[in-house]
């Protein structure tokens, strides 16, 4: 298996995940579904049981918040949902030091996309829309984007995901 990165962006609700579950399915009998997400709240709580139960049993599942690159994915097909939330978990455990957090983002990264695997990446769009009125929306959009433009330059591939149509914008 050649080693391959693909990165799947869009907006909320736009079909991201259910694209990017379909690619890794159809890559593999067992892909691994590595989930990033920490629990917030007891709303979000429902939410992650709610979208561990909708998948199949043919995943291996990993919950990991921040050390994505400390198992061992060699000759996996692996689905990252979401770097987003990865992201998030960065930003508030480092005080919201915008450049701190991207920092240890992108030697994360590279460490993981360092193995003998191919990667699945969904990310979001958050910087699409107004520029928000509150300084710690607008430091983590600022994070998330310079994040989407380092992993989408070194991705084999990118997709935008637009109202559940996948546009190939990378190639």
């Amino acid at each position: 298996m050649a080693k391959r990165i693909i990165l799947i962006t869009g907006g909320q609700r736009s079909g991201k995940s259910n694209y990017a579950q379909k690619l890794a399915l159809s890559a593999s009998d067992n892909p691994v579904y590595l989930a990033t997400s920490r629990i917030w709240d007891e709303e979000h709580r429902r939410r992650i049981d709610r979208h561990k139960a909708e998948r199949g049993e043919e995943w291996i599942n990993i919950e990991e918040e921040k050390e994505l690159s400390i198992h061992d994915y060699t000759g996996k097909i692996v689905l990252v949902d979401c770097i987003t939330l990865w992201a998030t978990n960065y930003f508030f455990d480092l005080q919201s030091d915008v450049q701190a957090a991207l920092d240890a983002l992108k030697r994360e990264f590279d460490k993981l996309i360092g193995q003998d695997a191919q990667f699945i990446f969904v990310t979001n769009e958050i910087g699409m829309g107004e520029m928000s009125q509150n300084e710690l929306q607008r430091k983590f959009a600022d994070l998330q984007g310079w994040l989407n433009q380092y992993i989408a330059n070194k991705s084999d591939e990118v997709y935008l995901m637009v109202s559940g149509i996948p546009v190939k914008i990378k190639c």
